[in-house]
């Protein structure tokens, strides 16, 4: 019986390894909610992966939405089996960002709220005064994501005065390594005015997260509206910030800062990455070398996986990578130094894991 569990591992083990699918969350299988998106991924410094999504109980983006989580420690060849981090009642939680202080270890989940009945388009009010309005807000973890504190509001320093929603990610936050600003913690947010236009701009913390401010927006034109947002830190210590569209030519919005987020360039068409209106992904792998990942067909098919050797200037190198649906992502470098991607492969039922190679010249 040993014997032939052990031998059942390890054909597990191979079987994970060669870029086989895992599912991680599956709506009204190993979650009660009938439906699951928004993947964000994280692996600790003890080498735990944390993958977190939304679990839905409608198939809408606000529906009274909990942000569950899956646990591997073995690198994603298997995964806990999902429980709920932490939940709002009726209210939904959207936009899961994971990030990880060095110094301390601890964990932070930064996510926006929706009051019971609340919609991104359904007239919410204005500013981070009104409680019954959009909230942003964050929980920790001291264990590795095991158990979550109570939830911190940053609404009243992060939200701006003119915005009725504002949103992490979604995706994954960053800490600086390097450079004047080395320790800044760095989320990436977007935010929606009364008249439905969107921008980008980052919050950072000093003081490994004691305390949050919100930097500049990124400057943008009326035709160039920026969405959901990831930023990776570049070779000399500043940002490198890629965003979908909300308006404008069907390509990647990017940016960059040299001050950890406070001030940006004007934001600007990559016309090397196209843009099915769709989040992307974005991670440092090192000093050197950035790696993107988006759908890049016609609609949300074919996740291709890009690298960049200037801090996103130009991508050398391309790599089709999840052929056939493919929607939102979240990326992790592994021990090994390939790739763990936590995806949506289409509809809003499953969210799945797998290893990939990085793409060579």
């Amino acid at each position: 019986m040993r014997l032939a569990l052990l031998l059942s591992l390890l054909c597990v083990r191979s079987f994970a390894a060669d870029g086989t699918d895992i599912i991680v969350f599956e709506a009204k299988q190993n979650l009660s909610h009938p439906s699951v998106r928004i993947p964000s991924l994280l692996r600790t410094q003890k080498g735990t992966l944390l993958a977190v999504a939304e679990g839905r109980d409608k198939p809408t983006d606000q529906a009274g939405n909990d942000l569950v989580i899956s646990f591997s420690k073995d690198e994603g060849v298997t995964w806990s089996k999902p429980k709920v981090a932490y939940e709002q009642g009726a209210d939904s939680c959207n936009n899961p960002c994971l990030l990880q202080e060095a110094k301390s270890g601890r964990v932070f989940l930064f996510y926006q709220t929706f009051p019971a009945g609340g919609h991104e388009f359904g007239g919410l009010p204005v500013g981070p005064a009104d409680p019954k309005g959009n909230r942003s807000c964050f929980v920790t973890s001291d264990d590795d994501g095991v158990t979550w504190s109570k939830p911190t509001d940053v609404s009243a320093f992060l939200k701006p005065a003119e915005a009725i929603t504002t949103a992490s990610g979604p995706g994954i936050g960053i800490q600086l390594q390097t450079g004047p600003k080395a320790g800044r913690l760095v989320i990436p947010f977007n935010s929606q005015d009364a008249k439905k236009n969107f921008c980008n701009w980052v919050a950072y913390s000093d003081d490994a997260g004691a305390t949050w401010q919100r930097g500049a927006l990124v400057p943008q034109t009326d035709l160039l509206q920026l969405n959901e947002v990831q930023v990776a830190e570049t070779s000399d210590g500043g940002l490198y910030l890629n965003s979908r569209r909300w308006k404008g030519t069907p390509y990647r919005k990017v940016s960059w800062s040299k001050d950890g987020g406070e001030t940006w360039t004007a934001a600007q068409d990559d016309l090397k990455l196209p843009e099915p209106t769709c989040q992307g992904s974005l991670l440092r792998i090192d000093d050197h070398t950035l790696a993107f990942l988006n759908p890049a067909g016609k609609g949300r098919n074919n996740g291709t996986l890009r690298l960049s050797h200037d801090n996103g200037h130009t991508w050398d190198t391309a790599q089709l990578t999840f052929p056939g649906p493919f929607a939102y992502s979240s990326m992790a470098l592994l021990k090994d130094g390939r790739l763990g991607v936590l995806y949506e492969p289409s509809g809003d039922t499953l969210v799945r894991f797998r290893v990939v190679e990085l793409p060579r010249k």
